[in-house]
């Protein structure tokens, strides 16, 4: 088996396994570059309440980053919720945690002064499941599963590289595409360097 034999077969398959991550991609990157909200908006809130109670943890003022997300995790489990979440803090008085997965959200909205902790279910739309698909990854999730779909990921990435680089490979060796190829990778690079350096 020679080197060009190897090379287009690695180049057919990887574009079959591929194919759903750059259809994924390719659809979830619609919603970043468009606003849907008028064609979903019903004049309703997109949040339910689940539930407002009173509750109490101190929060330090100087906490940083991994204490906030530790104390996301205490809250979640006073609140008997888990899952992958996120913490942000806007400002001294108020801690928002997000609880998500591919199809459903809960914000967390904990009022510090005045002691109340408010949970809250989005409703689902087409448009948040692919942007989360999109958007998700890292390893910073403490579940297998979560860690297992950001090696996925990583692979995907890996994966369009080679994918790249045996495609200039074939390209190169047929003499006749030569000329096009040219233009159009010129073409790519090109509009690319333009908007980098222009916005």
């Amino acid at each position: 088996m020679t080197f060009n034999h190897i090379n287009r077969r690695t180049h057919l398959y990887l574009a079959m396994f591929l194919l759903p991550w750059f259809l994924v991609y390719a659809l979830s990157s619609i919603p970043f570059t468009r606003n849907f909200n008028a064609f979903f908006d019903d004049g309703q809130s997109p949040w339910t309440l689940r539930f407002e109670r009173a509750y109490q943890r101190p929060i330090p003022d100087a906490a940083d980053e991994a204490a906030l997300r530790q104390i996301g995790a205490q809250i979640l489990q006073d609140a008997d919720l888990e899952g992958a979440f996120g913490v942000h803090r806007p400002n001294k008085r108020r801690l928002n945690i997000y609880l998500f997965d591919f199809w459903n959200a809960t914000r967390l909205t904990y009022n510090i002064e005045g002691g109340r902790l408010k949970a809250e279910d989005r409703r689902f739309r087409i448009d948040h499941f692919f942007t989360g698909l999109h958007a998700r990854g890292g390893y910073m999730q403490d579940a297998f599963l979560n860690d297992a779909w950001a090696f996925l990921v990583d692979i995907v990435c890996i994966g369009i590289l080679i994918w790249i680089a045996s495609g200039i490979v074939m390209w190169w060796q047929l003499k006749p595409t030569r000329l096009w190829g040219t233009l159009a990778l010129a073409g790519g690079i090109l509009s690319f360097t333009i908007f980098l350096l222009a916005l």
